[in-house]
């Protein structure tokens, strides 16, 4: 059998969850995930794991946060005056905007805080500060040439 190595382009089946158990993501109902390991399409913990796999393997990966989406950092949140964001746009706890930066790249943020002056902005991936555990299966490797 063939085992993954670094360059192959891999299908997987995968469920991803927290540690409380909640599914965050998963590809069950759709195609297998598709990238080329090694090269930094998938977050580093779940990459450094495929390599030596053969198809048909499954196993569960634990990936630390620093693996994944990174601790949560402080200098991505931002209060912004309330005034400023039009009445048309919702800002219940959770919702997800997407903002401009001066430079006029699009950034997806978090309503993290609302009060009668300021909304709190949050940039963070939604899963930076988790640390996530991914059930895998290879279906399929493409070796490189």
């Amino acid at each position: 059998m063939t085992q993954v190595k670094n360059g192959d382009t891999v299908h997987i089946h995968y469920t991803g969850t927290l540690d409380d158990g909640t599914t965050f993501d998963s590809s069950e109902g759709r195609e297998p995930l598709a990238f080329e390991v090694g090269s930094g399409q998938i977050i580093a913990g779940l990459d450094i794991a495929i390599p030596g796999m053969e198809v048909g393997d499954k196993k569960t990966v634990n990936v630390p946060c620093d693996q994944a989406y990174g601790p949560i950092n402080p200098a991505m949140r931002q209060a912004v005056p309330r005034e400023g964001i039009p009445d048309n746009i919702p800002l219940d706890l959770g919702t997800r905007l997407q903002m401009q930066t001066p430079e006029g790249q699009v950034m997806p943020v978090t309503v993290v805080d609302v009060s009668e002056t300021e909304v709190t902005l949050d940039a963070n991936h939604p899963l930076a500060g988790q640390d996530l555990t991914f059930a895998i299966e290879l279906v399929a490797i493409a070796e490189a040439a």
